[in-house]
């Protein structure tokens, strides 16, 4: 069995979640191979050749691999998808944006979200926002598959695959017309190690950022936010973490403010540790907090920034 993982990147090194994509496809059994795709892209290939378990990488480029044009990447592992068995992407924008094309493609059914690899053809994944885990066995010959990062460890360092340079489509009737790029010091939030969220209980976009932005920088964190508090204008959408937003799994969480609606906790509650600031004792979100703290922001935020010194 051969299973080809098309890389996470940003031009010039792998992201950990491709990591953890090769930690998932080495449990389906058989070489692990990664594909990597953009424009300009061999540093991110020279990074890729040194994930531990890789046999060999494949780099492809062309002016749409550069902007991860859905169908240029979906038109480029269909040339290579007659030698391999199984086809693996991180459960990122870019993953979720190409996999389906590819599994229509191949006339079989995508599977997403996987938390588990039970074996080469049955896998484990959440619905019901998390609330229940579903375990998928598949009858079909090539596999599609996306992967939740959060749920495996990462892969280690000390490979030294080979690189081979392989065709990059185009997009066919696509374009690329432009993109908006947020520039920020602080970590990105689907790979920080600490995240610090705030809720609706924050009254508006100064308050939010007011108290928010400093704790961030105190800690060397990201910041996050619930859907109440982007659908208000409080933050950006970039901002959502859960159901619908970024699914994150940081060493610390701390909400604020946020009530605990179970399409928030889908997206945190596997934080190695969860802390809780709100007023009302009985918001579900302290059901999932390690730790919880009753009281107002505006009293705990300080209190705690003074403790932090």
């Amino acid at each position: 069995m051969a299973v080809l993982v098309i890389a996470d990147h940003d031009g010039s090194t792998v992201r950990e979640t491709t990591h953890k994509t090769v930690t998932a496809a080495s449990k389906l059994g058989g070489d692990v191979d990664v594909l990597v795709v953009g424009q300009g892209a061999k540093a991110a290939a020279d990074s890729a050749a040194k994930i531990a378990g890789v046999r060999k990488v494949l780099l492809a480029e062309s002016a749409a691999l550069g902007h991860q044009l859905a169908e240029a990447v979906e038109a480029t592992v269909m040339g290579l998808a007659s030698g391999y068995d199984g086809f693996l992407a991180p459960a990122s924008m870019d993953g979720k944006n190409s996999m389906p094309r590819i599994a229509a493609k191949l006339d079989v059914a995508p599977i997403s979200d996987i938390v588990e690899v039970v074996s080469a053809d049955t896998f484990v994944r959440p619905i019901y926002a998390g609330n229940a885990l579903e375990t998928i066995q598949t009858s079909d010959a090539k596999k599609v598959i996306t992967v939740r990062p959060t749920a495996f460890d990462a892969a280690g360092e000390g490979g030294s695959a080979s690189i081979e340079t392989v065709a990059g489509a185009d997009a066919g009737r696509s374009a690329f017309v432009s993109e908006e790029m947020v520039k920020s010091d602080r970590p990105e939030l689907g790979a920080a190690k600490i995240v610090v969220s705030g809720g609706r209980a924050m009254g508006s976009a100064e308050e939010f950022h007011a108290v928010m932005d400093p704790l961030a920088d105190r800690l060397g964190a990201a910041v996050g936010a619930s859907r109440a508090a982007v659908d208000a204008g409080y933050a950006p959408n970039d901002y959502q973490v859960g159901q619908t937003g970024k699914v994150v799994a940081p060493a610390l969480y701390i909400a604020i403010g946020i009530s605990g609606a179970i399409q928030h906790l889908a997206g945190m509650k596997d934080s190695k540790i969860i802390v809780a600031i709100n007023k009302d004792a009985d918001a579900p979100i302290f059901q999932v907090a390690d730790f919880g703290w009753v009281a107002d922001y505006k009293t705990a935020v300080p209190e705690l920034m003074k403790a932090l010194g």
